[in-house]
């Protein structure tokens, strides 16, 4: 398990937590909720990402906690303006790869990773008001937040939104691989012993499958402005 000391949620800071597997347009909606509120967007799976870049550059065996920490808590990993760096270098594109996303995935089910960069997210919403998005920000990292959002679509959906991502962005993959990948992903996420990925306490659950990207922003924010001025 992770021990971490309680934590409380700021007297003067708002925190939006919005969970889900892979695919589900986490990223996507919670930018544009943080957008549309003036909050900042904290994306945790970017820093579990960045550490596996950065886990991997080093050369050191994955599958070893000990080193996979040690070079975690020696690196300067931090989110700013929608960016992600690693010692001080701008990695925001090379950490979505699919490699690299299995690899983050691999490394969380590590519970000193997860509490090295729990620290990290805490940090960010004690200096202003976030809509956090991730796989546990709701049920771990943030358990007192304001709002409470889950995600959800079919399995072949959230692997054909990922396939025409990565073709975007020049990544020549098969959709039979990322659809492989997500299940993967999946069994692993919600499976494993540290913080597996599961619908938070008095979360507002929506399957994305069949809606637009506004159709969900809309419904959130509703619920949200709701929520926040009761």
């Amino acid at each position: 398990m992770v021990f971490l000391r309680p934590w409380k949620l700021s007297v003067t800071n708002r925190i939006i937590t919005i969970d889900g597997p892979a695919g589900t347009g986490k990223s996507t909606v919670a930018k544009e909720i943080a957008t549309r509120l003036g909050f900042v967007y904290l994306d945790t799976g970017a820093l579990y990402r960045a550490s596996a870049l950065k886990i991997y550059s080093s050369g050191v065996d994955p599958e070893q906690e000990k080193d996979c920490v040690r070079i975690v808590s020696a690196s300067n990993i931090s989110i700013s303006e929608g960016k992600t760096f690693v010692d001080g270098k701008d990695v925001s594109e090379e950490i979505r790869s699919s490699h690299i996303g299995e690899l983050a995935s691999r490394i969380a089910t590590f519970p000193r990773v997860r509490e090295e960069l729990i620290k990290i997210q805490r940090s960010i919403a004690l200096l202003s008001s976030v809509v956090a998005e991730g796989r546990d920000t709701g049920s771990v990292v943030f358990p007192d937040a304001d709002v409470k959002v889950f995600l959800d679509a079919t399995e072949t959906e959230r692997a054909r939104r990922r396939h025409t991502e990565l073709l975007a962005k020049g990544y020549n993959v098969d959709f039979n691989e990322v659809l492989a990948d997500i299940r993967r992903r999946d069994s692993r996420d919600k499976t494993r012993d540290v913080s597996p990925l599961v619908v938070p306490t008095g979360a507002v659950v929506v399957d994305t499958t069949h809606l637009t990207l506004e159709q969900v922003v809309s419904k959130l924010l509703k619920v949200i402005k709701m929520r926040l001025t009761d």
